[in-house]
């Protein structure tokens, strides 16, 4: 039997265990991404660790949520998330430069690859064809220095898509249906696997949305295939 795009992803990454749903398995983690209201503690683990320097292909860090200005904690935040960046080797990403999630796809996405990150809405970046999961902070910190990511296999939920979006619906509607029919815990333990003839007539934009709302449905990502639309986005 041929695997469905989120299992070919886990395949391809997995270090221990079986495929088999509930079990635990291990996966090589590719990329990470903080965000700075979750990176400090990230970084300070890494410190108490004594890593050198990140052992991902690629690790970033955003600075877009803790932004105000009013006094000096959130601007010392910022600098330390900077020192520490180039202490790591971290992609270290300015106030001003915008939201993690579509920074990140815009810069650093490639599909095939795994994403952790210590933000919920991490799973956006499955809309490129990557397996992009959310964790804790300790958990990204242990990717970081190059260890796998534990989690238990979950099971994969299709969606087939069929059509086009009829005047004045947006892709915005097509995840709140989703959260109508199955409730905030629909995707717990699973990986929301869209697919079928539809899908061709979603932008990888339209596929962000999507993703990233996976999150409120509870799943533990959200995967596109990778086609002629994901290719128009990177050029």
């Amino acid at each position: 039997m041929n695997n469905n795009v989120a299992q070919k992803l886990i395949q391809s990454h997995l270090l221990e265990g079986d495929m088999t749903a509930g079990q635990e398995i291990a996966l090589k983690i590719d990329q990470t991404l903080c965000q700075d209201a979750t990176g400090t503690l990230v970084m300070l683990e890494l410190e108490a660790m004594g890593l050198q320097r990140a052992k991902t292909e690629l690790s970033a860090q955003y600075v877009d949520h803790n932004v105000i200005q009013e006094d000096y904690k959130s601007a010392d935040d910022h600098l330390f998330l900077e020192s520490a960046c180039r202490r790591f080797g971290l992609w270290f990403s300015r106030p001003g430069n915008g939201v993690s999630h579509p920074v990140h796809m815009e810069h650093f996405g490639k599909p095939g690859k795994t994403l952790l990150g210590s933000d919920s809405h991490t799973c956006a970046a499955g809309c490129l064809g990557m397996l992009a999961i959310g964790a804790g902070g300790l958990e990204v910190a242990m990717a970081i220095a190059g260890e796998p990511f534990y989690v238990r296999m979950p099971k994969i939920f299709g969606i087939k898509l069929k059509g086009k979006m009829p005047p004045w619906v947006s892709a915005k509607d097509i995840i709140l249906e989703m959260l109508r029919r199955h409730d905030v815990k629909g995707g717990v333990d699973r990986i929301l696997e869209y697919y079928g003839p539809g899908v061709k007539h979603l932008t990888a934009m339209d596929r962000h949305v999507i993703a990233n709302m996976g999150a409120e449905l509870g799943a533990t990502a959200t995967v596109f295939p990778s086609d002629r639309e994901t290719l128009k986005f990177f050029l």
